[in-house]
């Protein structure tokens, strides 16, 4: 067991839940229904990536190995940069802001993070390797 993706999986589930309610009882009244799907995007990306970062954790008793432990780095930091750049995002097309729409190039990131995540968490249990 990887210990330390499972506490991480648990604050990171934690805080989608908490992140979803926000959205559902306050975000909803006060921003556009555009915002408010990016929004909705980012907690969905995030909730689903805790569960394949808990599955790491938990996999990685039987098979520890490197591939592994890049997969719960690469599940991790897509959440950062495709969950929080599209955060981001909600909020400045929420306070509609001009100018800031760059940042949603760091999506498409966080998304390759999130595909190469899973592609190590394949080939990690395919085979145990020493680590």
């Amino acid at each position: 067991m990887h210990k330390g993706y499972i506490k991480t999986a648990a604050v990171l589930g934690a805080l989608s839940v908490a992140i979803g309610a926000f959205a559902a009882h306050t975000l909803k009244r006060n921003i556009s229904d555009y915002a408010l799907e990016i929004f909705e995007t980012a907690v969905k990306y995030q909730f689903y990536h805790v569960f394949a970062l808990l599955a790491v954790g938990i996999v990685y008793k039987e098979f520890p190995n490197k591939l592994l432990k890049w997969s719960g780095i690469l599940f991790i930091a897509g959440i950062i940069l495709f969950s929080g750049s599209l955060y981001i995002l909600s909020a400045i097309k929420a306070v509609m802001l001009p100018g800031y729409n760059w940042i949603g190039a760091f999506t498409p990131l966080g998304g390759l993070c999130f595909i190469t995540g899973w592609i190590c968490l394949f080939l990690g249990v395919s085979k145990k390797v020493k680590t």
